[in-house]
């Protein structure tokens, strides 16, 4: 074809339409052209640790949550968990699981609005203080448990309550950046039963660890698919406010719960020594046997098992009356 013929393709009335299309903007989509496209701007040599999602925002979430949390706990179980949020992590799925240990209370979760399923996982110290607090107790939680032990009907109704209040303070506590509601699906013991993404995908890890007690430390974990929290993305990008709006119920709250504290009895006991004695020895005990034992310096306050005070036995005004000698160290050995 020779360049005569190329040009007689179009006329020059036709030429000079096409020119004019262009110079007034008036191409549209249908002669290949996309004009209303919003393009957005990636610095590809940024540095983005997250993957893309704003870590701080979800740890300033977690804050919010786990004081909704703690109110919720004091509210139905009568105990204010001592729980405190670690760091939001991402990380794959599959290493997380390797860290498990059964018997777990595993429940998958739908949140909505986001893609997916999520993960609620209750360490079983965190279950047994809260039912020991239930029934009157102190918190104390239980070591670990045998692999294939179920959780009695009492601890499942537990288990219900914490994720009643769980679902209830995890909403409210990310109102601000976008409404969610939770859909209890499915509870497991064995957290290898529950695949709610791939084991190579990477989670969401957010840890609200218990403080360590003579029984341990607890957890509870709330696991979200990363690929779930693309939508908000954006939106955790930008700056989430820490006031959640109650700052003056949260402190009528701590007052009350501080009153409610001092207000609490307990029972003290002198511990004046200690002496062992064999099995035989013991059976064959009769009244007016007289065990000799070495006398310590100092009896020792003991207030639920827990060592609190050095002290003095004697008298005064006719009655048996102790003298403190010094405080005991929650750390000092007994």
């Amino acid at each position: 074809m020779t360049m005569a013929d190329t040009q007689s393709l179009l006329s020059p009335e036709e030429l000079a339409a096409l020119s004019a299309s262009f110079s007034d903007d008036s191409a549209s989509a249908s002669a290949g052209y996309n004009l209303d496209v919003q393009v957005r701007k990636h610095d590809l040599a940024a540095e983005d640790s997250s993957l893309g999602v704003n870590v701080a925002s979800l740890d300033m979430i977690n804050e919010r949550f786990i004081r909704l949390f703690r109110l919720g706990m004091l509210e139905v179980l009568r105990t204010s968990p001592r729980m405190n949020p670690t760091r939001t992590q991402i990380v794959r799925f599959g290493d997380y699981l390797k860290d498990l240990k059964a018997p777990l209370s595993v429940n998958i979760v739908r949140m909505t609005p986001l893609r997916g399923y999520a993960m609620v996982v209750i360490e079983p110290t965190v279950v047994f203080s809260s039912l020991d607090s239930f029934f009157g107790g102190f918190g104390r939680g239980v070591g670990q448990l045998p692999p294939g032990r179920l959780f009695t009907p009492t601890e499942t109704r537990i288990i219900k309550i914490i994720l009643q209040v769980f679902f209830r303070s995890f909403k409210e506590a990310w109102s601000p950046l976008t409404p969610v509601d939770f859909e209890h699906i499915s509870s497991e013991i064995n957290p290898q039963f529950a695949q709610i993404v791939d084991e190579n995908d990477l989670v969401i890890l957010s840890r609200f660890e218990s403080e360590a007690t003579s029984q341990g430390s607890g957890f509870v974990d709330m696991v979200i698919p990363y690929v779930a929290l693309k939508p908000v993305r954006d939106l955790l990008r930008s700056r989430v406010q820490t006031g959640d709006g109650n700052e003056d119920s949260d402190k009528v709250w701590r007052a009350q719960l501080s009153d409610a504290v001092h207000d609490a009895e307990l029972e003290m006991q002198i511990l004046l020594g200690k002496l062992s004695v064999s099995l035989q020895q013991l059976q064959n005990m009769q009244p007016g046997d007289i065990l000799p034992f070495k006398k310590a310096d100092f009896a020792r306050v003991m207030v639920q098992d827990m060592p609190v005070y050095d002290v003095e036995v004697g008298a005064m005004g006719g009655q048996v009356a102790i003298k403190i000698v010094n405080a005991i160290s929650p750390n000092a050995p007994t």
